[in-house]
């Protein structure tokens, strides 16, 4: 019985989020069960093609992205894959007319990860941003709004700005391992090896206008979506501040987290801003 099988697949992409992100999982656990497990099959798909490229040394990177976006097709073409990630993702891409276009441009910013080290211009930052971020919070969108084309063109771009937002927070928290363990600088004109206070003040600064616009979208998502979505809002918030609060040479050294503890509190704090529609 195939819907067993569907079954298991979605539960597995569930598990991965829970073992990858234990915050982005608790975010996901606040949206409404009918989305639950579209969005889980869309993280584990992200989660996988971006654990190929940064985390599986000693193993062929290439030739195993190759074999994913293949296998992923092959999945999409005949409605199965042996690979549950795959068989979830596929069904998800296709209940909710997820454009291939995005799906594209996802795994061609993956593939860049490969072979290119910096980002020289605004204009190769942004491009990367748009194919590893951004086109991901449209795919979360289009399952927000079941295929309510108006809607989505409504809030089209401050889903981007959202996707783009929780990019750079990343970057700036990953700083440590992507420039000593991974040699790549993601940030043009930045040099990670004399990352000074002006620099990160300048990050933080275009990070901080990417979140007043995307909160703006946040307020019109449906109420299936919405409070999920601000719960991840306020947690990269949260993480943000503390990257500015930290000192530039130690965000360099260090990767810097929030505790469980306060995890818990700012759900608290979210809960109680959500149901009294403060958002």
């Amino acid at each position: 019985m195939k819907q067993l099988f569907d079954d298991v697949s979605f539960q597995c992409s569930k598990l991965v989020t829970k073992s990858y992100s234990t915050s982005f999982s608790s975010a996901v656990y606040m949206l409404s069960p009918s989305i639950r497990e579209a969005i889980y099959a869309i993280y584990g798909f992200v989660r996988f093609a971006d654990e190929i490229v940064d985390s599986f040394q000693g193993y062929n990177p290439e030739q195993l992205i190759q074999d994913f976006e293949k296998e992923y097709y092959k999945a999409f073409q005949s409605g199965i894959s042996l690979n549950p990630i795959l068989n979830a993702f596929q069904h998800t891409v296709k209940e909710y007319a997820i454009s291939d276009q995005l799906i594209q441009a996802f795994l061609q910013s993956m593939k860049q990860d490969l072979t290119k080290t910096e980002y020289a211009s605004k204009e190769e930052y942004n491009a990367y941003i748009y194919g590893s971020a951004d086109v991901v919070g449209l795919m979360c969108l289009q399952v927000f709004v079941k295929g309510n084309t108006t809607k989505y063109e409504q809030l089209k771009a401050q889903a981007m700005r959202l996707g783009s937002a929780f990019q750079k927070v990343n970057f700036l928290r990953d700083l440590k391992d992507d420039n000593l363990v991974l040699n790549r600088n993601y940030f043009p004109g930045v040099d990670l090896n004399s990352f000074n206070e002006k620099a990160k003040a300048q990050i933080i600064a275009e990070i901080e206008d990417d979140f007043k616009e995307a909160y703006e979208g946040i307020k019109k998502l449906p109420i299936e979506a919405k409070f999920g979505v601000y719960t991840a809002y306020v947690y990269y918030k949260k993480l943000l501040k503390k990257l500015a609060n930290t000192p530039s040479h130690q965000i360099g050294t260090t990767r810097i987290r929030v505790s469980n503890y306060t995890k818990a509190g700012l759900l608290a704090q979210s809960f109680v801003t959500y149901k009294l529609r403060m958002v």
